[in-house]
């Protein structure tokens, strides 16, 4: 039978080096992000809808969605990034439902998913794996690897759940301090436990 498997983490937790590697072990990823870019693409209702909600100040010149433009309007802005997300949520579920379909039958499939903890959806997963890292190294990878700035990367920290909220919902947890070989053996006991129940 298909586990399902919610995998979540802060920002520069490592999540995408941990969904990388389950892939590679045989995992069938689904990518909320990616997802969600798929979803408004030029020449999709997502995106007719998100300019219907927004106007057209959010397109580049050639028609696409400009993020650095939507983010400036939706970040400081509880409600306008709720509407966005109202829009852009149930089609990324229905896109991951639809990819889960056409997974093998004895597949572990991942839905990579920044937010669950946000989204109260991780009661739907048979597994939820949270990629963990403190605050502080979350912070220091974004400043050094990012180029971020320090009040940007302690606001986007602020804006997601808390580490203690993730680590709630947590069915295993991968410690993201160490080595990317101590990384990599954590995600392959993980896999092999998901392959089992699989």
């Amino acid at each position: 039978m298909t586990v399902r498997v919610g995998l979540t983490g802060g920002i520069a937790s490592g999540k995408s080096t941990v969904s990388a590697i389950l892939a590679e072990l045989g995992a069938v990823v689904i990518d909320a992000d990616v997802l969600a870019r798929e979803v408004v693409a030029r020449g999709t209702p997502g995106l007719d809808a998100v300019v219907a909600e927004f106007g057209p100040g959010i397109l580049t010149p050639e028609g696409d969605l400009d993020r650095p433009a939507m983010g400036a309007v939706v970040f400081s802005d509880p409600a306008a990034r709720k509407r966005l997300e109202e829009i852009i949520h149930p089609l990324v579920h229905r896109r991951g439902a639809q990819l889960e379909a056409e997974a093998p039958p004895d597949a572990v499939v991942v839905h990579d998913i920044p937010l669950l903890a946000e989204g109260g959806r991780a009661g739907s997963f048979d597994a939820v794996v949270v990629v963990d890292a403190p605050a502080e190294l979350q912070l220091s990878r974004m400043v050094q690897d990012r180029g971020w700035t320090s009040d940007d990367a302690a606001a986007r920290i602020g804006a997601q759940a808390t580490r203690e909220d993730r680590l709630a919902i947590a069915t295993y947890v991968i410690d993201n301090t160490g080595t990317l070989a101590g990384l990599r053996e954590q995600v392959e006991r993980v896999y092999a436990a998901l392959a089992d129940r699989a």
